[in-house]
Protein backbone atom coordinates (compact mmCIF):
# COMPACT_ATOMS: atom_id res chain seq x y z
CA UNK A 1 0.00 0.00 0.00
CA UNK A 2 1.53 3.39 -1.22
CA UNK A 3 2.49 6.14 1.88
CA UNK A 4 -0.67 8.65 2.59
CA UNK A 5 0.88 12.04 0.49
CA UNK A 6 0.71 15.26 2.61
CA UNK A 7 -1.98 17.53 2.32
CA UNK A 8 -0.72 21.03 2.00
CA UNK A 9 -2.81 22.32 5.01
CA UNK A 10 -1.98 19.27 7.06
CA UNK A 11 -3.86 16.38 8.44
CA UNK A 12 -6.14 16.81 11.32
CA UNK A 13 -6.42 13.65 13.93
CA UNK A 14 -10.56 12.03 14.02
CA UNK A 15 -12.31 13.64 16.16
CA UNK A 16 -14.09 12.14 19.77
CA UNK A 17 -17.48 11.73 17.51
CA UNK A 18 -15.08 10.06 14.71
CA UNK A 19 -13.46 7.58 17.06
CA UNK A 20 -16.75 6.93 18.65
CA UNK A 21 -18.54 6.05 15.36
CA UNK A 22 -15.26 3.64 14.59
CA UNK A 23 -15.69 1.68 17.35
CA UNK A 24 -19.50 1.34 16.97
CA UNK A 25 -18.97 0.04 13.57
CA UNK A 26 -16.15 -2.12 14.58
CA UNK A 27 -18.03 -3.36 17.92
CA UNK A 28 -21.38 -3.92 15.89
CA UNK A 29 -19.66 -6.15 13.16
CA UNK A 30 -17.62 -7.89 15.31
CA UNK A 31 -20.84 -8.55 17.55
CA UNK A 32 -22.77 -9.50 15.03
CA UNK A 33 -20.17 -12.25 13.85
CA UNK A 34 -20.36 -13.49 17.17
CA UNK A 35 -24.35 -13.42 17.96
CA UNK A 36 -24.50 -15.30 14.17
CA UNK A 37 -21.95 -18.01 15.41
CA UNK A 38 -23.63 -18.12 19.12
CA UNK A 39 -27.37 -18.15 18.17
CA UNK A 40 -26.39 -21.10 15.48
CA UNK A 41 -25.20 -23.35 18.42
CA UNK A 42 -27.95 -22.49 20.44
CA UNK A 43 -30.65 -23.14 17.70
CA UNK A 44 -29.20 -26.41 16.93
CA UNK A 45 -29.10 -27.32 20.82
CA UNK A 46 -32.37 -26.26 21.85
CA UNK A 47 -34.17 -25.42 18.81
CA UNK A 48 -35.24 -22.15 17.41
CA UNK A 49 -39.02 -22.13 19.61
CA UNK A 50 -42.08 -20.72 18.91
CA UNK A 51 -40.34 -17.82 16.90
CA UNK A 52 -38.55 -19.18 14.04
CA UNK A 53 -35.27 -20.21 13.08
CA UNK A 54 -34.72 -16.76 11.26
CA UNK A 55 -36.08 -14.44 14.18
CA UNK A 56 -33.78 -16.20 16.92
CA UNK A 57 -30.84 -16.08 15.18
CA UNK A 58 -31.68 -12.36 14.41
CA UNK A 59 -31.93 -11.29 18.16
CA UNK A 60 -28.94 -13.10 19.17
CA UNK A 61 -27.20 -11.16 16.03
CA UNK A 62 -28.90 -7.57 17.38
CA UNK A 63 -28.36 -8.27 21.06
CA UNK A 64 -24.76 -9.04 20.64
CA UNK A 65 -24.16 -6.69 18.10
CA UNK A 66 -25.52 -3.63 20.13
CA UNK A 67 -23.66 -4.46 23.43
CA UNK A 68 -19.98 -4.84 21.58
CA UNK A 69 -21.11 -1.59 19.33
CA UNK A 70 -21.93 0.28 22.72
CA UNK A 71 -18.82 -1.24 24.88
CA UNK A 72 -16.25 -0.77 21.80
CA UNK A 73 -17.64 2.76 21.15
CA UNK A 74 -17.15 3.93 24.70
CA UNK A 75 -13.70 2.10 24.69
CA UNK A 76 -11.96 3.61 21.80
CA UNK A 77 -13.32 6.99 22.92
CA UNK A 78 -11.91 6.33 26.47
CA UNK A 79 -8.90 4.76 25.35
CA UNK A 80 -7.84 8.14 22.56
CA UNK A 81 -8.96 11.23 24.74
CA UNK A 82 -5.76 11.58 26.15
CA UNK A 83 -3.97 15.10 26.01
CA UNK A 84 -0.42 14.27 24.06
CA UNK A 85 1.39 16.87 26.78
CA UNK A 86 -0.21 13.77 29.75
CA UNK A 87 0.67 11.20 28.14
CA UNK A 88 4.65 12.53 27.78
CA UNK A 89 4.42 13.43 30.64
CA UNK A 90 3.47 9.89 32.29
CA UNK A 91 5.84 8.39 29.55
CA UNK A 92 9.03 10.57 31.67
CA UNK A 93 7.36 9.59 34.80
CA UNK A 94 7.64 5.55 34.20
CA UNK A 95 11.01 6.12 32.59
CA UNK A 96 13.92 4.79 34.07
CA UNK A 97 16.16 6.81 36.31
CA UNK A 98 19.59 7.99 34.91
CA UNK A 99 22.18 7.44 37.62
CA UNK A 100 25.46 10.03 37.07
CA UNK A 101 28.10 10.55 39.34
CA UNK A 102 27.69 14.60 40.68
CA UNK A 103 31.38 15.02 41.33
CA UNK A 104 34.77 12.97 41.14
CA UNK A 105 35.99 14.35 44.42
CA UNK A 106 33.31 12.34 46.09
CA UNK A 107 35.03 8.85 44.81
CA UNK A 108 36.26 6.58 47.20
CA UNK A 109 40.07 6.58 46.72
CA UNK A 110 41.68 3.83 45.50
CA UNK A 111 44.37 1.57 46.97
CA UNK A 112 47.51 1.83 45.29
Amino acid sequence: MPPVTAVPGGQNAPTNFDKLKMGAMMGGTVGVIIGFIFGTVNIFRYGAGSQGIMRTLGQYMGASGATFGFFMSIGSVIRSDADPKWQEMYMRAQRRPIVIMANHAWRRPRDV
